[in-house]
């Protein structure tokens, strides 16, 4: 390593782009920054999935009725707005829960919002 190098004197700015106030010298490029790992942005369609098990009245959804046994619960959030919607286990279609579609401002609420709807329809004690 050369003196220069250790010393911080090969002309590269001491201040990493800073000023004396905190401000950026100069604006500094940093890859991802300001970035969501989703690419539809924090507030896109996003959704959460659980096995569960109703308990002995099921689950009433708006195209079939109820539906009872082992279900896939899945929670998403879209445009504002949280669903419920369930489908037989490995089944391909999905219905939506009766009452189970509410407003949702912030989407990141959407885990707790799932969390509360598994609480309430996995009851596989019955």
């Amino acid at each position: 390593m050369s003196e220069d190098a250790a010393t911080g004197t090969d002309n590269a700015p001491a201040t990493a782009g800073m000023t004396a106030d905190g401000a950026a010298d100069t604006p500094a490029a940093v890859p991802g920054a300001g970035m969501v790992a989703d690419s539809a942005g924090a507030a896109g369609p996003q959704s959460r999935t659980a096995d569960i098990v109703p308990g002995p009245g099921g689950v009433m959804t708006d195209e079939v009725g109820v539906v009872t046994g082992e279900l896939t619960l899945r929670t998403e959030y879209a445009d504002g707005r949280v669903t419920l919607r369930v489908q037989y286990k490995d089944a391909d279609e999905w219905y939506a829960v009766t009452g189970g579609s509410v407003a949702l401002a912030d989407p990141a609420g959407l885990d707790a919002v799932h969390s509360v709807a598994v609480g309430l329809l996995h009851r596989p004690e019955g």
